[in-house]
């Protein structure tokens, strides 16, 4: 069983309702009947509901990484607020008496260690060694699949054409219309990327403001929508060609093309770590408009590789109340398998099976030496990511610094030889955190790490950072909620 501390359960909640309501049942003294078995694995109970008889509810770590939650309640929630109040019973202090395994658990137990062999059985049967587990490509479908999109790059590339020709001056109302009726389309041919950054144009053009910073934005997004046209078309041709070519694995081109990566191919591409450990810098949850959805986006530093990570679970606004939001995360988590999803400086991340742990002073000393130490390397790093008109324009990186100083009303980090890297609030989610500076003291503003997001000012012709967070000897002070 992982230690159960009240961060861990707050990291299985599926939102801050349920978080509350679970809290709220150890306060009321809700659980007459708290048990544990002899070898700690599983946690049961009972809970005073609103009918006569009590809810019963368990929680079976009988595999630590993915524990198996129960209640008799007819919540749709999952986990429900009985089984996390369990939970927190346990993190709060209560007290659980030692008991035997309830007969319908271990019955439950068995069908689930037999389903588990099976599953296992037939996935050694179908895969039989690495060298046999490539996929089987439907060439017909894949070929008839990148008809389609090249039919909509073709559209998206005359239209980019015509607005840069016609100039950005001229685009008006009318045009921006005809431009979000031509995203609509876009939706049927595969591409959601460019779909995404036909919509990021038209937002940009409405946006309120100096114009000329305006137009400077929207052009950035049509050259980053030539180059997607350029390369997609490029590449698509080639596997129409040659269905059984590999896939793109060095950038996000299939991901912007439509392609959904399975853990099966992240696998087979041999794109996966094995027990790796991550602590989480920073996280933002923000409202993507042009995708239409929520974006839960954490910041991991990877504490074997030192490379930092990203996870994104995504709410699409339709369907915003059934999905659980995700939040920050405190602890240190050690992933069985860690899959790499295709792309530049900050990969995204994803695992199934995992255990939780709190982090000791040894991981904030291990963050710390991984942070980059000289800035003319990490600009250099940054530079070669942003010019990529298809890669992350807001790199984020982890940088050691002596100091963070105030010259008038801007704050700069220097490095260990006294170079300077220029802060300010990027706008990332809308959340300034270069205010929050002002309230930490020598300890955090000397001799730390920082977790840093990049953007090049085209108009200044200046990089510059937002900082994140701060990691110390003891903590990581997170600047963005």
């Amino acid at each position: 069983m992982p230690t159960i501390t009240e961060a861990y359960v707050d990291s299985l909640a599926p939102n801050a309702g349920a978080i509350k309501n679970g809290r709220d049942l150890v306060k009321k003294n809700s659980f007459p009947q708290l048990n544990e078995t002899e070898d700690g694995s599983l946690l049961f109970g009972e809970c005073k509901g609103s009918g006569k008889e009590p809810y019963r509810c368990s929680v079976d770590f009988a595999n630590e990484a993915n524990p198996v939650f129960r209640c008799t309640c007819p919540s749709r929630q999952f986990p429900c607020k009985h089984t996390l109040g369990l939970l927190y019973a346990r993190a709060l202090g209560k007290s659980f008496e030692r008991a035997d395994i309830p007969q319908d658990i271990a019955e439950k137990r068995d069908k689930a260690e037999k389903r588990e062999e099976k599953k296992k059985e037939a996935a050694a049967a179908d895969n039989g060694d690495a060298a046999k587990a490539k996929r089987k490509t439907n060439k017909s479908a894949l070929v008839k699949k990148i008809a389609v999109q090249l039919d909509g790059l073709g559209m998206l590339e005359k239209l980019v054409l015509q607005l840069t020709q016609a100039g950005l001056g001229s685009v008006d109302k009318k045009t921006l219309q005809m431009v979000e009726e031509q995203a609509k389309q876009l939706g049927n041919h595969y591409i959601p990327g460019a779909q995404a950054g036909l919509r990021e144009f038209v937002l940009t053009m409405r946006a309120e403001g100096d114009r000329e910073a305006v137009y400077t934005s929207a052009m950035e997004k049509l050259l980053a929508l030539r180059a997607l046209t350029k390369k997609g078309k490029s590449y698509l041709e080639q596997r129409a060609e040659n269905p059984d070519l590999p896939m793109e694995t060095d950038s996000t081109l299939e991901e912007q093309l439509g392609h959904a990566w399975q853990l099966a191919e992240l696998r087979e591409y041999g794109r996966v770590q094995t027990d790796a450990e991550l602590v989480q810098l920073a996280f933002l949850s923000y409202a993507d408009e042009a995708r239409g959805e929520f974006a839960d986006t954490g910041w991991w530093i990877d504490l074997k590789e030192g490379a930092i990570r990203v996870t994104r679970h995504l709410r699409p606004f339709r369907a915003v109340r059934a999905l659980r939001e995700e939040d920050t995360f405190h602890g240190v988590v050690k992933a069985e398998e860690l899959f790499v999803y295709p792309g530049d400086l900050n990969a995204r991340v994803r695992w199934e099976a995992s255990t939780f742990r709190d982090p000791e002073p040894a991981d904030y000393a291990k963050i710390k030496a991984l942070a980059a130490p000289s800035y003319p390397e990490v600009v250099k790093q940054a530079k070669n990511v942003i010019k990529n008109p298809l890669a992350d324009k807001n790199p984020v990186l982890l940088v050691a610094f002596r100091s963070i100083e105030r010259m008038g009303d801007e704050y700069l980090l220097r490095d260990a030889q006294g170079k300077p890297l220029p802060v300010a609030d990027i706008g990332l989610g809308g959340r300034p955190t270069t205010p929050m500076l002002s309230l930490l003291g020598d300890e955090e503003l000397r001799d730390q790490a920082a977790l840093v997001l990049f953007r090049h000012d085209l108009e200044a012709n200046r990089l510059s950072v937002q900082i994140m967070s701060i990691v110390t000897d003891r903590r990581i002070v997170r600047l963005l909620y």
